[in-house]
């Protein structure tokens, strides 16, 4: 976590020298919102749902193993879905965009996150910078019926029929400053506009996955994975020493989610979010290769990483729990906006 991160959620003084800066941040955003304020309305590019699962601050939390999630609640409903997404960390050389990302695309060409997106949901994964342009690519590709926007919120500009919001129930909205002066890309007063708030309230043990939760979202992991060969490991099996690393948002719930695991974890690596990885990364490192210790990442990481993964090295993929009651609120959304959808 940078400096700037830690006076986010610490309350340090010196953050009020970038007061001037939040206050042109509030007003440029001000102006950008009311300039978009029928956002919700049906976009001519479009004639498909579009759903935003996003956030109103910077950094993870954990919005992609949502959209797994939502995407295949979607399937259960009936519906085909297509994901957008701005393809953060995608190269500008290769193919123009908007860019179709399949199992295959080399992940510096689409971004980490698509790349995952399209491995664990098999579903169209489009990336623009321009969310509109995405949409519209994605809304003529065959059988697709909805879209999920992987962030997005604050694309005033794109057209949507339902926003999701999700909230880190450990850091919440930190000092609750907006941009540079605090992690909100929008003020809290956003939350009463969107149709719903979930509160990502960390992991859950795997014996606990099948209990009913008393949060609305839980992160759970039942398995490591060895990234060469895709073979599955029980974490109540893995007791060698573990090397965690990570480039994305919030390594720190990636490291609960390890010791938590009951993971015996000695050393950790932590880079830029979205940061490409290369081979001299792990060589700098100066990890081992012993039998008795691994190198563990998150799935977003090890799609970049595979070209060059050693034998001891594993991923920890993660699966969003959802509450009953939050299913529900859910599935009557869609129910409601398949309603709407048929009358148009």
């Amino acid at each position: 976590m940078s400096n700037i991160e830690q006076a986010w959620y610490t309350n340090k003084k010196w953050i009020w020298v970038f007061l001037p800066f939040t206050l042109l941040f509030w007003l440029i955003s001000a102006l950008r919102r009311w300039r978009y304020k029928d956002h919700k309305l049906a976009s001519a590019d479009c004639s498909l749902p579009v759903i935003v699962v996003g956030n109103i601050t910077v950094g993870g939390t954990g919005k992609t193993p949502f959209v797994i999630f939502l995407v295949e609640l979607l399937k259960k409903h009936g519906y085909s879905p297509a994901i957008v997404s701005r393809g953060y960390g995608a190269s500008k050389l290769g193919p123009s965009f908007p860019r179709l990302v399949n199992l295959i695309s080399d992940p510096s060409l689409t971004g980490d996150e698509p790349s995952l997106l399209a491995m664990r949901t098999g579903c169209p994964v489009v990336i623009d910078a321009n969310r509109n342009v995405a949409v519209k690519y994605a809304s003529q590709i065959s059988g697709v019926d909805i879209i999920i926007s992987d962030d997005g919120l604050q694309h005033y500009k794109m057209s949507r029929d339902i926003e999701i919001v999700l909230i880190d129930g450990a850091r919440k909205f930190g000092n609750g400053f907006l941009l540079p002066m605090g992690p909100l890309r929008e003020s809290e007063s956003r939350l009463a506009s969107v149709d719903i708030s979930v509160v990502n309230s960390g992991f859950i043990a795997a014996s606990d996955v099948t209990s009913e939760l008393e949060y609305d979202y839980r992160l759970a992991a039942t398995n490591v994975i060895q990234i060469l060969t895709g073979d599955k490991t029980a974490l109540s099996d893995e007791h060698r020493k573990v090397h965690l690393v990570s480039g994305i948002g919030n390594p720190q719930r990636f490291k609960d989610t390890a010791i938590k695991s009951g993971l015996n974890v000695i050393s950790e690596h932590w880079f830029p979010d979205h940061h490409n990885f290369t081979k001299a990364d792990f060589d700098n490192l100066k990890l081992t290769s012993s039998d008795d210790e691994i190198v563990l990442m998150t799935e977003k990481d090890a799609v970049k990483c595979r070209k060059f993964a050693q034998c001891n090295w594993f991923v920890l993929p993660i699966d969003a729990i959802i509450s009953s009651s939050l299913e529900q609120v859910l599935s009557d959304k869609l129910r409601l906006l398949t309603s709407k959808t048929i009358n148009k």
